[in-house]
């Protein structure tokens, strides 16, 4: 019904044609879409909506912002601004705050001859499941757990042989940390009634959206939905979270992790087929207005995946570049995106240099309270040694950094003078949102491998006009750290 409109027993042969051009069972498709389907169009993959479709434009009608229509390509809407959003009430206000939290699809049957997002012998079932990446120590020098042995300790619940005790597993915790967290941040949110969320990236493990760019931005294919569906929609919804919007950049794996040409461009169309996905370009800004309690804060979402965009031949493993993984011919020019893998580097760098003269001439004419930035890329990561996000800091004001892609939760404060060297901002690494493993093992009596205060978790943020509380929230509810931050 989702794809083709009508239930199975009403379906012509035309409609099940269509069913096995859009999600043929093992990944392949079978011939093209029919000519004559029960509800045309019959190439567009959600005809029976099931939460793909565009929800209905907003009682009044559209002012002409860029909430109301998609734009013709995903690169349209750079830089411009999200209606502003407005919270009424003397109630305390929070933000939560939560990174790298979307795993693998496992149910999840692959078109273009992809093949299944599954890393174990369980992994192949409804809902996500975590990615098992490697483990190293604190230094970074040792490898403590390799991918294959980390698969091992998935295999055999951390119980067989080829399961060493220096990967760290902890059963219970590591093969569950996304629904782990999702708990807690559901039962949280259904005490503190978030205003709404800012997402850091890393949506979808291990490649973002299964399928290559270029799908019409009018258009949700069957892959995004059932990503979507299956690592989002399903997990996070209840009191204090259904309806409230969350602010979202890409992460490198949204972008594809080892290519450049997955479905990254599905994830900001899905900003229209949705009533709380927000996402309409990599970078953006959105002003929002306390107007009872008299404050307000300009946030800015950035892209900084430059970082993992390197030289085509270099680490292969960790380059959006890569000419190793990026399919012959790879290319996003169509919809924007890099043009090949030797100009892909150079598109990333392009992309930085402009969102900082845009960042830069934003926060000089802000008269909000606060001003935030969000990015995926962690603490200090601006590819200046800490010096731009610095002069954010000093020159322009900036109060808080909310960042991600280290897969657990950081705390920066400004007395961390060992490593913050970014002129007294308070920033914070929230990568430990359950869709790839932490870090380190989340054993609390095995600490010494950590970098913060806790492998799997998410940020609560109490905003007022006078002050920013944040509170580190570990994967079962805990709160682990907290401080105080106030206007510069």
């Amino acid at each position: 019904q989702q794809i083709a409109g009508v239930d199975f027993k009403q379906a012509t042969v035309e409609d099940f044609q269509r069913l096995y051009h859009c999600a043929p069972p093992g990944g392949k498709m079978c011939r093209k879409a029919p000519c004559q389907c029960s509800k045309p169009p019959c190439g567009k993959c959600m005809a029976g909506g099931g939460g793909g479709e565009r929800p209905p434009a907003p009682a009044g009608g559209c002012a002409g912002d860029i909430s109301c229509k998609p734009p013709k390509g995903p690169m349209d809407y750079k830089g411009m601004s999200w209606p502003t959003m407005s919270f009424k009430g003397e109630q305390t206000m929070h933000i939560f705050a939560i990174g790298d939290w979307g795993g693998m699809d496992g149910s999840l049957n692959p078109i273009e001859d992809r093949p299944s997002i599954v890393a174990y012998s369980w992994g192949k079932r409804p809902g996500p499941s975590v990615f098992p990446r490697t483990r190293w120590d604190l230094a970074h020098e040792v490898e403590l757990c390799t991918h294959k042995e980390f698969v091992a300790c998935f295999n055999s619940q951390g119980e067989g042989p080829e399961c060493p005790a220096s990967c760290g597993y902890v059963k219970g915790i590591d093969d569950q940390p996304q629904q782990l967290v999702a708990k807690a941040f559901s039962a949280r949110a259904a005490l503190k009634d978030p205003s709404f969320i800012l997402n850091v990236g890393d949506n979808f493990y291990w490649g973002g959206i299964e399928k290559t760019c270029g799908t019409p931005m009018d258009q949700i294919s069957f892959t995004a939905h059932h990503q979507f569906n299956q690592v989002f929609e399903q997990m996070y919804n209840g009191a204090g979270l259904s309806g409230k919007k969350w602010l979202s950049v890409l992460g490198n794996h949204d972008w594809g992790g080892r290519v450049f040409n997955n479905g990254w461009d599905q994830q900001i169309a899905y900003t229209w087929a949705s009533n709380r996905w927000v996402m309409p370009a990599p970078y953006y800004m959105v002003h929002v207005d306390f107007p009872t309690q008299d404050f307000s804060a300009d946030i800015y979402m950035l892209d900084s995946n430059f970082n993992d965009a390197k030289t085509p031949s270099e680490d292969s493993e960790h380059n959006i570049c890569g000419s190793e993984h990026n399919p012959s011919g790879a290319t996003c020019a169509a919809v924007g995106g890099p043009e090949s893998v030797e100009t892909c580097p150079g598109f990333f760098q392009a992309l930085w240099g402009e969102q900082k003269i845009w960042m830069e001439s934003k926060i000089a004419k802000s008269e909000a309270t606060w001003q935030i930035a969000v990015t995926h890329f962690p603490c200090g990561e601006d590819g200046a040694g800490q010096a731009w996000y610095k002069k954010l800091k000093t020159q322009y004001g900036l109060d808080l950094l909310v960042t991600g892609h280290r897969h657990d939760q950081e705390l920066w404060l400004p007395s961390d003078t060992h490593k913050n060297f970014m002129g007294g901002l308070t920033c914070i690494v929230t990568g430990g949102g359950g869709g790839i493993t932490s870090e380190a093992t989340p054993d609390p009596d095995n600490k010494k491998d950590w970098y913060g205060e806790a492998q799997y978790g998410f940020y609560d943020i109490t905003i007022s006009k006078e002050k920013i509380k944040i509170q580190s929230i570990n994967w079962d509810g805990e709160v682990l750290l907290n401080t105080t931050v106030y206007p510069s």
